[in-house]
């Protein structure tokens, strides 16, 4: 109870969230209820063998997807942001380092324009 209330005075004070930020909630709740939560996919999907090339500190870094996980400097990683936190030292979304984006489906981008 004490969280809900300090919940709704946050939101009188600062605002609440974005209009866009509620647009997409909606429509990843709607995208859950029809396919089931079992099938809601929130990562990046990135076929095997694909090489992801980023510019850091004066060096270029490429990572090479992998079956499972991820391949850089001769050393296996499970996740890009393993990878990123080695590469700049401090904790980095690693999908977000190397500029990687989720493909939107129409529905999606229909809502967010909504």
């Amino acid at each position: 109870m004490v969280r809900a209330i300090a919940h709704r005075m946050q939101e009188r004070a600062h605002g609440g969230l974005a209009p866009v930020t509620k647009r997409r909630l909606r429509a990843l709740a709607q995208e859950i209820a029809t396919t089931g939560g079992d099938a809601f996919d929130p990562g990046v999907a990135l076929r095997p063998g694909t090489r992801l090339v980023r510019e850091w500190g004066g060096r270029t870094h490429t990572v090479i997807v992998l079956d499972e996980g991820f391949d850089y400097e001769d050393e296996r990683y499970r996740s890009l942001t393993q990878i990123a936190a080695r590469i700049t030292g401090v904790h980095w979304s690693g999908p977000r380092f190397f500029r990687v984006r989720k493909r939107a489906s129409r529905a999606t981008v229909a809502a967010e324009w909504s």
